[in-house]
């Protein structure tokens, strides 16, 4: 695991990515079965992947709707039916949870640290992570890239998260992020930041000391 700028004291709030911190990555599985339901040629995941990726970005940020994004990953317009398949498959790839790190945050939340959520997701899917139970248990709020229209690192969505968490000083929040250069973003902001790499004793190890120190405090 990689961090920078983490000190044990004083956290107030965290801001969390989503998918690769709290969601699970998709199985090479659940990737082959989109490429099945897209009618891939020749099955060839590589160069599917690279389609569903090159406008991801837009679409995350709200300028594609799922018909327009789905068209370019395709190559051509999709009928209503195979539509709504392909963006169901689509959501249910990122919406396999950690239990182990609910847990961890589960205590956090317990320990009266405030929680927001920060993601890069379309549309449809931040309306199905809204309705999960641990989003509306844990998280005071959830700010999303179709909803922003922004994506990370952009430094307006970590501007939007932080005035979510009520922190007026950024040295008290935790960014946690899966990716370096979201995190390199969070820290020009002067938030604190942990580059999680998908072992949660290691988020255990930095978190859990912070919460001690509030909770004795």
């Amino acid at each position: 695991m990689t961090h920078k700028s983490v000190s044990h004291n004083d956290v107030d709030a965290l801001i969390l990515d989503y998918n690769g911190v709290l969601g699970r990555q998709p199985t090479t599985a659940m990737w082959t079965r989109l490429a099945d339901l897209a009618e891939w040629p020749g099955r060839h995941l590589p160069s599917f992947q690279d389609a569903f990726w090159a406008p991801r970005n837009a679409y995350d940020a709200g300028e594609l709707s799922d018909l327009s994004y789905w068209a370019k990953v395709l190559g051509h317009h999709p009928g209503a039916r195979w539509l709504r398949t392909l963006r169901a498959a689509d959501t249910a790839m990122w919406t396999r949870t950690d239990p182990r790190v609910l847990g961890i945050l589960s205590r956090a939340r317990a320990a009266g640290v405030t929680m927001v959520l920060l993601s890069n997701a379309p549309a449809h899917l931040s309306k199905v992570l809204d309705a999960t139970e641990w989003r509306r248990e844990l998280m005071a709020d959830a700010l999303y890239s179709a909803r922003l229209h922004l994506c990370k690192p952009d430094p307006a969505a970590y501007e939007h998260a932080l005035a979510a968490t009520g922190i007026a000083d950024p040295a008290r929040v935790l960014f946690i992020d899966d990716r370096d250069d979201n995190c390199r973003a969070a820290a020009d902001l002067g938030l604190r930041t942990l580059h999680y790499t998908g072992q949660p004793a290691d988020l255990e190890q930095q978190l859990l000391p912070a919460l001690a120190s509030r909770a004795g405090s």
